[in-house]
């Protein structure tokens, strides 16, 4: 079970990259944020401006708010735990837009450890294959046993969960895959949003810019 070698070109404007907006900044020890909404902007359903989005968080008073292409990325400053920050971001979203979206939380540590531990990021892949699904939190070991033992029934996808990630490689396409975000929710129990691994990596270079 293991995914490819790391996108190390920075974020491009190409790829619908803003801020950061410094004009709110948390005063105090800060922590940097990675927040990824799940399935928003998708065949018309759970429509999220990232205008709106950038404009709910400087709202709840964190600061260097950026977001990244429009499937709900936002990169920010703030305090508190993971958990918490995404309750807030979470309850924010459908209070003012009226749309239930699970938002999973990493901070910038945790991306990190995300790109190191990647069991398939020293191996010649391509890029466009590998993905990373978040899960909001550590799915029980049976769960994750079970899925294991299940290794062998997608084709010549693999996977490999670490910690709150799912690692996978999918060669022909996370479009065809059976190990979709839906069916790990399912065999995992937990809500998850998957993200490619340039995504990912992006993310990671935006939260460097704001040490």
């Amino acid at each position: 079970m293991l995914c490819s070698g790391r996108d190390r070109r920075g974020p491009s404007s190409s790829h619908e990259l803003t801020g950061p907006d410094h004009s709110r900044r948390i005063r105090g020890p800060v922590t940097i944020f990675v927040a990824m909404l799940r399935s928003i902007n998708v065949g018309g359903r759970n429509r999220v401006a990232m205008a709106d989005l950038r404009g709910i968080a400087n709202s709840l008073g964190y600061g260097d708010v950026s977001t990244y292409v429009q499937s709900g990325n936002l990169v920010f400053t703030g305090s508190g735990s993971p958990a918490a920050v995404g309750r807030a971001i979470e309850d924010r979203i459908a209070s003012d837009l009226g749309v239930g979206v699970p938002v999973v939380v990493r901070t910038k540590l945790q991306l990190g450890r995300v790109l190191r531990e990647n069991p398939f990021a020293l191996q010649d892949l391509d890029e466009k294959t590998v993905h990373v699904t978040f899960l909001s939190e550590r799915a029980k070991s049976g769960k994750v046993a079970q899925l294991r033992e299940r290794a062998g029934q997608f084709g010549n996808d693999r996977f490999d969960v670490i910690g709150s990630q799912v690692y996978l490689h999918c060669p022909g396409g996370y479009g065809e895959t059976k190990l979709n975000n839906s069916y790990l929710e399912g065999r995992l129990g937990v809500t998850a949003t998957t993200r490619n691994w340039r995504t990912v990596t992006t993310l990671a270079s935006m939260t460097e810019q704001l040490r």
